[in-house]
């Protein structure tokens, strides 16, 4: 008979999952994770595999995280600007006790070029993001506000690709309301 487990597994993912963010791939050792999650060696692995495995576990907890919270910045929105702003309000502002910038866009820099499963949650990640924002644009122009241009899906592109450079600069000191300025200039490109 198996015993059952002593702790929260997604818990101790999370704390898993902070760890990477904060320290990236290959700095976090296993001792580093076993520490920080609180839990035995041998209950990792039985639990999430190797550290490879551990952390293709955590990027997909991080991914469900942040599509909830997007999604939840999004509902009260009233106008598709409105959402975008709130979208990027949440990339740009960091959030209390969570390291700065992404884990997602921080793996790909660190290790996509040679990790074809980290490649392929990134490209994953990316689609579902992308396709998200070509949801509001398409709201947007079908209101008015967005140019037609462009089509919603060349509008979408453009402006991941200005919040993965966001989040790439918010890794950095750089001053958060120039960020935001980024982002307002960014949307108001988008105007009809």
């Amino acid at each position: 008979m198996s015993r059952s487990k002593e702790f929260d597994v997604n818990e101790v993912l999370d704390k898993a999952m902070i760890l990477f963010w904060e320290q990236g791939y290959e700095k976090t050792s296993m001792s580093d994770l076993v520490t920080r999650m609180g839990i035995h060696r041998r209950s990792l692995y039985d639990t999430f595999g190797d550290k490879h495995s551990l952390f293709l576990q955590a990027i997909t907890r991080y991914m469900g995280k942040v599509q909830a919270n997007l999604t939840s910045e999004i509902k009260p929105s009233q106008t598709a600007t409105e959402a975008l702003y709130s979208i990027f309000q949440f990339m740009v502002t960091d959030q209390e006790d969570l390291p700065s910038g992404c884990l997602l866009v921080n793996s790909v820099t660190e290790l996509a070029a040679r990790d074809a499963e980290v490649n392929a949650k990134s490209i994953e990640s990316f689609k579902g993001t992308e396709d998200m924002l070509e949801q509001i644009i398409l709201w947007g122009q079908q209101d008015g506000e967005f140019t037609t241009k462009q089509s919603a899906k060349e509008l979408a592109e453009y402006l991941h690709t200005v919040s993965i450079g966001i989040r790439v600069m918010g890794r950095s000191s750089v001053d958060k309301a120039k960020l935001l300025h980024i982002v307002g200039v960014s949307i108001d490109l988008l105007k009809s």
